[in-house]
């Protein structure tokens, strides 16, 4: 959905230095550090509309669970009904231990919407970032979610994340008969839909660059074989990609959107194949005994990460997009599978077979600087925020007898601080994160 909206944006360095305030407290963050502490921001209710307490809730949802930032209970306020049309008095902002104030207030004029917003830097007393947008009344919380990017920004000089969507499989039934359904959410978990109806299995949703489309794969009637849709997301205009059998993992749309990159089983052999998006033509890209699977595109379209067995054990390599130059880049103990090129292109995440146990881990694309982010009885499948500083994937927990239960998504941040849950109606598996949402 296209949001009208007029922008002005006004950012002020924090210079000014404040006794009251310890030398190291200060309105940013810097990630790369290895340890450093959540900023504490305080962020009041807008004012204006009844609305503007639940746009304060879901900014405040957004950067908690970035594990950025430590959002101060509003009971301990001093300052009470604060308008975003005047500022704050820093002193008592101060008293509650906030480095950041997020003011803001709503207007109704003629069924449109006006939202005020500022950040306000406590520390330096000035204010730090500032936002006006005209919207309908129905997308407050999509605004809320825009704001709480822009804080984001501002603190941490990366890209937010929160302004987007997360497709998934949704799970109900006994785990030995399985419905499962391609569902979309928002990334906390609101607005959630399904897109299909669990007459059939439906896996491995991926979204198109452009966020307009996704392409997932679904078994047919009985015995049919699995197909592969495109479908529109706004729209659920479906159309049929290709009938593939013996397809092993879900295709992956090139940066550009125009192609596909999906692995086939063929005549025995399981290699990886690209697809013209719209004219449909087919070329192979590896072509070996070996089962070659799970393909993913670099940030710049110019390589593809996948996983293999041709080294004895299912290990990562590295090509080029148009097949051939293949190198190893996994050498750690386990196995390896379903690589993830990183939006920014300086990581590929993965997943980690040690024996009975699991791993989501990064890697740079030469292999180097192996780490594990989070383990467990079943984690598996990640998925690269916009920004690709955080993963989605999703866990198994085992029930009291010790085998597979509940499954659910999570969300961790690349250096493994910060692990939550994300909420979903039913069970959730194969999760894949949309890029920012257009405005």
């Amino acid at each position: 959905m296209m949001i009208p909206r007029h922008l002005r944006t006004a950012l002020c360095a924090a210079a000014l230095a404040v006794s009251a305030i310890p030398a190291h407290a200060q309105l940013t963050i810097d990630m790369t550090k290895p340890s450093f502490e959540p900023v504490p921001i305080a962020i009041a209710n807008f004012g204006g509309d009844a609305v503007g307490a639940e746009m304060a809730a879901v900014i405040r949802n957004d950067l908690q669970s970035s594990g950025l930032f430590r959002s101060i209970p509003p009971g301990s306020f001093i300052q009470q009904n604060i308008s975003a049309n005047a500022a704050p008095r820093f002193q008592d902002w101060r008293q509650v231990g906030a480095t950041g104030l997020v003011v803001g207030q709503i207007s109704q004029a003629g069924g449109s919407m006006k939202v005020d917003f500022r950040l306000w830097d406590v520390v330096a007393s000035n204010q730090a970032a500032g936002l006006s947008f005209n919207s309908q009344p129905n997308n407050w919380r999509r605004l809320a979610h825009i704001i709480a990017d822009a804080i984001y920004k501002r603190v941490t000089g990366e890209e937010g994340y929160f302004d987007t969507r997360v497709a998934y499989v949704g799970e109900t039934g006994p785990l030995n008969a399985r419905i499962k359904r391609i569902a979309i959410m928002d990334q906390d978990g609101a607005n959630n839909r399904y897109i299909t109806d669990g007459r059939t299995l439906a896996l491995t949703p991926r979204f198109s660059p452009t966020l307009q489309e996704i392409v997932y794969m679904a078994y047919g009637e009985g015995n049919a074989p699995p197909r592969v849709y495109l479908q529109n997301i706004d729209s659920n205009r479906r159309e049929l990609l290709g009938n593939f059998p013996g397809m092993s993992f879900a295709p992956r749309f090139s940066p550009d959107g125009a192609k596909v990159a999906m692995s086939l089983s063929q005549d025995g052999n399981t290699d990886l194949y690209e697809m013209d998006v719209r004219g449909r033509g087919m070329r192979r890209l590896t072509n070996t005994p070996a089962i070659d699977t799970s393909p993913s595109y670099s940030n710049d379209g110019t390589q593809i990460v996948f996983n293999s067995d041709r080294g004895g054990t299912q290990q990562l390599y590295v090509m080029a997009s148009g097949g051939g130059g293949e190198k190893r880049i996994s050498f750690g103990d386990g196995r390896y599978a379903t690589p993830v090129w990183s939006p920014r292109g300086d990581y590929i995440a993965f997943t980690k077979i040690m024996g009975n146990s699991f791993g989501i881990g990064i890697m740079r694309p030469d292999g180097s600087g192996e780490r594990l982010l989070s383990n467990g009885f079943l984690v598996e499948g990640p998925t690269w925020a916009p920004n690709g500083r955080v993963l989605m994937y999703f866990k198994q927990q085992p029930n009291s007898g010790g085998r597979a239960g509940s499954v659910s998504l999570s969300a961790i941040d690349i250096t493994g601080r910060f692990e939550r849950q994300v909420p979903t109606p039913t069970d959730a598996s194969d999760p894949a994160w949309s890029p920012l949402i257009p405005q």
